[in-house]
């Protein structure tokens, strides 16, 4: 178990991979796994994945969802947007898939990427309770557990589970006066669930049932924020607040038990929001690592919604959050295509890198120092590859300028760069 190997002081060999990844020193990654701030995703029964460090000190991850709908099936069609996501830096793949055959689309998923693989395993279990007992409130404990297990036997490495939308929460949620509700699609699966039953939400009663079958396996638990804010009106709201007193609780129970675990955030926060919201669940939850869903910083942007994301993605790195989950253009309005889904990767990405650049990572200002030093030379070739979207800026260069040296089509022989290497000399070259 890697948690175990982290607290003796032993490096495993994905410990190891991690740090030639970061270019950190392989004690940082023991150190920062064995306290809990860091996680490694990597199930050790999937023998082709390649382990994804998440957390303090370690580069900004980016997270992107796939998966079908009752009225949009096509394993093809997913398996196309998971290699498009992978293809355009996509560091993990989560398959959110509620329609057709679930397990032909996650056994697919899982062959044909080798970055790791999240779930949300309450979709499986209410999608099977459905058809067998006729209803998503006729779903069973027993239910719901056999399905986690056999996710984490066919190799995912990562789980939302929303184990902390208690009864207490629900109260708070009763009398928030949210204008939204909530529009987490597992939480309302279990929420609704619950008071249908009158019942405690299962994954938080069996929570120690939870996390000694997920310790068999290495699958890290990524606590989902069921009651995330799902407009910019109900962002840090009572109900969300409560929600994360209780992952707080749970992600000190997971490290006792040996479990890796992150916390999942919002949502829709307005921008003077987002870095509060950071320090809050870092400070609340014990430094676990925070994965966000955007956050979106505007409730009127369907259509560009990866780019309010992206705004909101770049203030929560620069602030401390450790895994940005994309958007698409599509959020709100549909599932996403091939397209979407690599506009999405690419404008994650770049938030991630802006927060990096804030968070001093080495990598991330070598990379701008480089582009810099390709610009002052005019190196196209070196432009270009270094480009966050090699395949766009190519398309860009060749349409607007060609394939001729020199400076670009916008200024032609008014380029300021040729124009100081005219005045100036060989000192522009200082800038390398």
């Amino acid at each position: 178990m890697q948690v175990k190997a982290a607290r003796s002081g032993r490096a495993t060999g994905e410990m190891t991979a991690v740090a030639l990844a970061e270019g950190v020193e392989v004690d940082a990654v023991i150190e920062g796994f064995a306290s809990g701030e860091m996680v490694i995703l990597r199930n050790p029964a999937r023998s082709h994945g390649v382990p994804v460090g998440i957390g303090k000190g370690l580069r900004t991850k980016v997270n992107a969802n796939v998966g079908t709908s009752e009225q949009r099936s096509s394993l093809e069609e997913e398996l196309e947007k998971g290699r498009a996501a992978v293809d355009a830096g996509a560091d993990t793949i989560m398959d959110l898939s509620t329609g057709g055959d679930l397990r032909a689309i996650r056994g697919a998923l899982l062959d044909a990427v080798n970055v790791p693989l999240g779930t949300v395993p309450i979709y499986q279990a209410a999608f099977e309770a459905r058809e067998r007992r006729g209803s998503i409130a006729g779903m069973r404990v027993d239910d719901l557990f056999p399905v986690i297990e056999e996710q984490a036997r066919e190799g995912v490495d990562f789980m939302t589970l929303h184990c902390g939308v208690t009864r207490h929460v629900l109260e708070h949620l009763r009398r928030s006066g949210r204008q939204a509700g909530i529009v987490s699609r597992g939480g309302a699966l279990l929420a609704g669930w619950m008071l249908h039953n009158d019942a405690e939400n299962p994954l938080y009663e069996h929570y120690d049932r939870l996390l000694e079958l997920l310790a068999g396996h290495d699958v890290t638990i990524s606590l989902g924020d069921a009651l995330r804010p799902g407009c910019i009106a109900d962002a840090t709201d009572q109900a969300q607040v409560g929600e994360m007193l209780v992952l707080g609780e749970l992600v000190l129970r997971a490290r006792e038990a040996g479990v890796q675990v992150m916390v999942e955030g919002p949502g829709h926060v307005p921008l003077d929001q987002v870095e509060a919201n950071v320090l809050l669940e870092k400070r609340i939850c014990h430094g676990a690592p925070f994965y966000v869903l955007g956050p979106l910083v505007t409730d009127v942007a369907p259509g560009y919604d990866h780019i309010a994301g992206a705004i909101g993605g770049a203030i929560a790195a620069a602030a401390g959050a450790d895994f940005l989950c994309y958007l698409t253009p599509a959020e709100h309005l549909g599932l996403p295509d091939r397209g979407d889904v690599r506009e999405g990767v690419i404008a994650s990405r770049i938030a991630a890198h802006a927060g990096d650049l804030v968070k001093r990572r080495k990598v991330a200002q070598a990379w701008d120092r480089d582009m810099t030093a390709a610009r002052v030379r005019m190196d196209w070739e070196s432009q270009l590859g270094l480009a966050m979207d090699p395949v766009r800026a190519r398309r860009y260069r060749s349409d607007r300028t060609g394939d001729r040296p020199g400076p670009c089509s916008m200024c032609g022989s008014l380029c300021a760069i040729e124009l100081v290497k005219q005045f100036l000399g060989g000192e522009v070259e200082r800038c390398e």
